[in-house]
């Protein structure tokens, strides 16, 4: 019965064995290295992106502080009208009053 867990315990260390070795292997290739690479900069690119996020949120914050303390300081307002929907349209390009 001993030989028999012994057995078992060593078949169970090499499948894992095995297992730990192709997938460092398969990191190894080129194919891998890409793989793990781009994996890496889509993390960062969220981070960037979070980042990027909070201090849109910051700086927006703190223009409404300002914009607060100046129309109670000086009591007019200095608010900038909200933008239109002007604003997503697209601007012509540059040469584009050539008619082709």
């Amino acid at each position: 019965m001993k030989r028999l867990f012994w057995v078992g315990v060593g078949v169970a260390v090499g499948v894992t064995a095995t297992r730990k070795v192709n997938e460092l292997t398969q990191k190894a290739t080129p194919a891998g290295i890409g793989t793990s690479l781009g994996e890496g900069l889509r993390e960062l690119g969220a981070g960037l992106g979070a980042f990027g996020a909070e201090v849109r949120a910051g700086m927006n914050e703190r223009a409404e502080e300002l914009y607060a303390m100046v129309e109670d300081t000086t009591e007019i307002p200095v608010r900038p009208e909200p933008p239109t929907s002007a604003r997503h349209a697209r601007a012509p390009r540059r040469g584009a009053s050539h008619a082709r």
